[in-house]
């Protein structure tokens, strides 16, 4: 069975690889936390114009929990460091979807949720995240036939006109 700490590393060191191969600068914070008395982000990213501290989180399919003390010290290191603070989370057999703690489920305890279903509908992927595209909602396109204004979205996000 794999460890479930072996198993954070090791989506940590992939979500460190992905972010660099988009061209960020990134590094991962040692033990996120247990080599220090300070909280740590788990990953820090920028490439000159985006700067992240990042809480990366994964699960096999249940629902994901950060408690309030992750986020609140998530949130102040951000705003100390001058970075945007996100919450990464990912789930077996999906790419990572990316969230502001603010855009967060909070339970009656105080704990912050993810569930697959909103990484999926409310997520920012890390296209969006790196800024290389941007997403448009069904209710922004306008809604009948192939029109000039909904061919020039559908150019936007795919890069051609195929469904």
């Amino acid at each position: 069975m794999v460890n479930a700490n072996s198993k954070g590393d090791r989506r940590e060191r992939e979500l460190v690889n992905l972010l660099d191969e988009r061209g960020f600068a990134v590094m991962r914070a040692p033990a996120s936390g247990s080599a220090t008395d300070r909280e740590l982000p788990d990953v820090l990213a920028g490439d000159g114009d985006r700067f992240y501290a990042i809480e990366a989180k994964s699960s096999a399919g249940d629902p994901i929990y950060l408690s309030g003390e992750e986020v609140e010290a998530l949130v102040y290191f951000s705003r100390n460091f001058g970075a945007k603070p996100r919450i990464a989370a990912r789930f077996d057999q999906m790419d990572w979807y990316f969230f502001h703690p603010a855009d967060l489920y909070t339970t009656d305890g105080g704990n912050y949720r993810v569930k697959q279903e909103t990484a999926l509908s409310d997520g920012t992927d890390l296209a969006e995240l790196a800024g290389e595209s941007e997403k448009v909602t069904l209710d922004e396109i306008a809604v009948g036939g192939p029109d000039e204004e909904t061919l020039d979205v559908k150019v936007r996000l795919t890069g051609s006109l195929r469904p």
